[in-house]
């Protein structure tokens, strides 16, 4: 992506990053990938030079053999990054777009009702969700917005809606193909019309 990192708040961690999981090192993630191919075994067979058994990865800097993808997996702890970003960037949130979740999981869905009340929270979801924690929709809402669907096909409504589709186009050989194709589809209605 061309999101600068430091923007991206990764709230249960991401397969594309590693650490250690009690120092918190980070470890370049080429080199994790290539200690995966030497130390662990190919549960399906199909590499043969993988190794018979499993060997832990060792946190270069503790020494710990705790270095695993930066996912948080369940009861685990929030990344520091999280929480820090919360309270620096929730007060001056003006827009909050909810995508792709139940709502279901502490803390990540206490962010809908921790913004400022003034600002508007945009659903983008297969289902409404959220209505314990604030969440209305209908006519009665006043700060909320339902945009019913899938991510990539809600996304682009959005963007179209803003007028950003000429800079979609700019880096449309960027993107993953699903979304290309639908941009693409989208460019060409709009030329139709």
């Amino acid at each position: 992506t061309s999101i600068p990192k430091e923007k991206i708040v990764n709230v249960h961690g991401s397969m594309g990053a590693a650490a250690c999981e009690l120092c918190e090192a980070e470890v370049d993630f080429d080199e994790f990938c290539d200690k995966i191919s030497s130390n662990i075994k190919d549960i399906t067979g199909r590499d043969e030079n993988a190794p018979a058994t499993s060997t832990p990865i060792t946190c270069e800097a503790c020494g710990n053999p705790t270095v695993k993808p930066t996912i948080v997996l369940f009861r685990g702890a929030m990344p520091q990054q999280f929480h820090r970003r919360v309270a620096e960037d929730l007060p001056e949130c003006d827009l909050l777009i909810i995508m792709g979740t139940s709502l279901q999981v502490a803390p990540a869905n206490s962010l809908v009702y921790r913004i400022p009340p003034t600002a508007l929270r945009m659903v983008m979801n297969n289902e409404k969700v959220g209505r314990r924690l604030g969440i209305v929709y209908g006519e009665e809402s006043v700060r909320d917005v339902f945009a019913h669907g899938h991510s990539d096909e809600t996304c682009l409504d959005l963007a179209d809606q803003m007028g950003w589709l000429p800079d979609l186009a700019e880096i449309i050989d960027e993107l993953p193909e699903s979304s290309a194709s639908l941009l693409r589809q989208r460019l060409e209605q709009r030329e139709e019309e």
